[in-house]
């Protein structure tokens, strides 16, 4: 546009010549535009930040697992457009409309356990509905997969979960499973959430799940097992780890509470901030 108004005023230059003068005469740039702006402000903000930072210096010195967990957005699993570029001998062909009512096998729901200080991540590969039941059982499957042979010895184990969804400090459902976790591990679970509106500082989003949406970007994803096979090939330059396992279980919503749960809740709740900060006793 810039050269083709100076083309109207009788001059001639090239885009590139433009460019070096917009830089470095009038000190432009192009920009990305940053998602920083908050939604919403929350008092807790930064106290909440604090005591997230206290926690992951206490367990890491004891060597115990900090681990940031949280749900990947829905994947539709069929012919499927996705943006991105894939390296093929022919072309590739997907529905002209997204219509969730022509997926295989619903939506799929990647629900991420990423162990911050080892750069190893699970996921656990689901269906049906995102419930803090799915979310409790991905922690207790990353343990038989990856947890027990790294921590033997862990005495605990830390997870950094965003305020809200399945895994949220409002889900008693999210508790009580998680309960039964550590009840079956023999751990104490001791579970900070980030405040609200802080979810994007949540490890897993800038540490897993770019990589994800890479490892599926340009494909079709007909299956399961095949978005299975593409997560589990997902590695980085900084020697990240995936292990991708399936659900052998569909999950639905509506599940409720058991009233002796409610009755009598286990959760020991800290003495400030209590709502996000707590742990599961064993």
């Amino acid at each position: 546009m810039i050269a083709s108004a100076i083309d109207r005023l009788g001059f001639s230059l090239s885009p590139g010549v433009i460019a070096e003068i917009l830089r470095r005469n009038l000190k432009l740039g192009r920009r990305k535009i940053s998602k920083d702006i908050p939604l919403g402000a929350s008092e807790f903000r930064q106290p909440q930040f604090d005591r997230l930072q206290q926690l992951r210096q206490q367990y890491e010195r004891l060597g115990w697992p900090i681990l940031s967990v949280d749900t990947k957005k829905k994947e539709l699993i069929g012919q499927f457009s996705r943006s991105g570029r894939s390296w093929t001998d022919g072309s590739l062909h997907a529905f002209d409309h997204d219509f969730g009512s022509y997926s295989s096998d619903s939506k799929a729901i990647p629900y991420g356990v990423y162990d911050s200080v080892a750069n190893e991540a699970f996921v656990y590969l689901a269906t049906g509905a995102d419930t803090g039941e799915l979310a409790a059982d991905a922690v207790r499957r990353w343990w038989h997969r990856m947890g027990r042979t790294r921590y033997a010895d862990a005495g605990g184990m830390l997870l950094l979960a965003d305020c809200g969804g399945s895994n949220g400090y409002r889900v008693p459902l999210y508790r009580e499973r998680l309960h039964r976790v550590a009840v079956t591990l023999g751990i104490p679970i001791r579970v900070a959430h980030l405040p609200p509106y802080c979810s994007k500082y949540n490890p897993i989003d800038h540490r897993l799940f770019c990589h994800l949406t890479r490892a599926i970007s340009g494909r079709l994803v007909e299956s399961l097992s095949w978005m299975q096979t593409l997560i589990s090939k997902v590695n980085t330059r900084t020697g990240l780890k995936v292990v991708c396992e399936l659900a052998r279980k569909v999950y639905h919503s509506g599940i409720k509470v058991e009233q002796a749960f409610k009755d009598n809740e286990p959760t020991q709740r800290d003495s400030s901030l209590s709502k996000f900060n707590y742990v599961i006793p064993c």
